[in-house]
């Protein structure tokens, strides 16, 4: 998959149009539509996005996302995408009506032979495009349009804001039947003050990203690069007087150096909350009986 970071000429396309942050089911779904409809008609496809949500622009605030800017990409490459583009969202772009930006950035620079979006998919100045514009433009453009229903899971709508508040909760088994994947934080594996260790439990530390949406403090069952594990996310309250939070995780059965790697952590489910213990030696028992629970 090619990634641009802007627009150029790049005709014959198969659209999909979103910012889908998490590459849930439903975004699934709407890019798998493209890149069908696009091997159906031996041409390319693409996803056409933007690098920050727009919320950042209109309100300076950006939300707290599923996946980083790379992960993002890395999933939607999965999906078999020929080509992705993501799009400053800026003056230009903003102040466009429904009509310009299908006719002065769609049209113009890809002239798609179909567009493919999620049921409650705007776009334009004040939200003024959506499904049953796309659809109504169809003849005009040249276009096929895929309006693709909400998918759901356990009769509940999948969508990024349900996501959201799931790993907020904690009910990380909820947010990964969405996504229909685990839910995962990537980065390079950094020097912490080797507690751990006088624990007798090894750990891998990794910053947990600012622009991630947070879970709560506690102890989750995970699944690391090197093998099963359990991870410990918070301030350590037993041991230490930090207030900055840690990712720390305890790989079972390795002992191997990574410092400087990179380690990928899914979460598979959140076992208990992060609590303060009377003893360290209260604090070994109960780390040894979650381990004992992941095994």
């Amino acid at each position: 998959m090619q990634v641009f970071y802007e627009l150029n000429q790049n005709n014959n396309l198969a659209l999909a149009l979103g910012y889908f942050d998490g590459v849930h089911l439903g975004h699934q779904k709407v890019i798998k539509s493209a890149v069908e409809f696009a091997h159906q008609n031996n041409t390319k496809s693409a996803v056409i996005t933007f690098k920050d949500h727009p919320c950042c622009y209109f309100y300076g605030v950006c939300p707290k996302y599923i996946l980083s800017g790379k992960q993002r990409e890395e999933e939607i490459a999965k999906l078999g995408v020929d080509y992705l583009y993501e799009l400053d969202f800026d003056d230009k772009l903003c102040t466009l009506t429904a009509e310009e930006y299908l006719k002065e950035i769609l049209e113009k620079y890809f002239s798609p032979i179909s567009i493919s979006t999620g049921f409650n998919h705007h776009f334009g100045a004040q939200k003024s495009g959506n499904a049953e514009f796309l659809r109504q433009n169809q003849t005009k453009y040249g276009y096929k349009y895929f309006e693709i229903s909400p998918e759901k899971v356990n009769d509940k709508i999948i969508s990024s804001t349900a996501i959201r508040t799931y790993l907020q909760q904690g009910k990380i088994e909820k947010a990964n039947q969405m996504l229909g994947s685990n839910f995962s934080i990537k980065g390079e594996v950094v020097e912490g003050q080797k507690l751990g260790r006088t624990l007798g439990f090894r750990t891998a530390n990794l910053l947990y990203p600012k622009e991630i949406i947070d879970i709560p403090f506690g102890v989750y069952e995970v699944m690391t690069t090197y093998g099963k594990g359990i991870t410990n996310f918070g301030i350590r309250p037993t041991v230490s007087s930090t207030k900055k939070a840690v990712l720390e995780t305890h790989i079972l059965d390795f002992d191997k150096d990574i410092y400087g790697k990179i380690l990928r952590v899914e979460f598979i489910k959140m076992l208990r909350r992060e609590q303060k213990f009377n003893s360290v030696d209260e604090l070994k028992k109960q780390i040894q009986s979650d381990i004992n629970s992941v095994i």
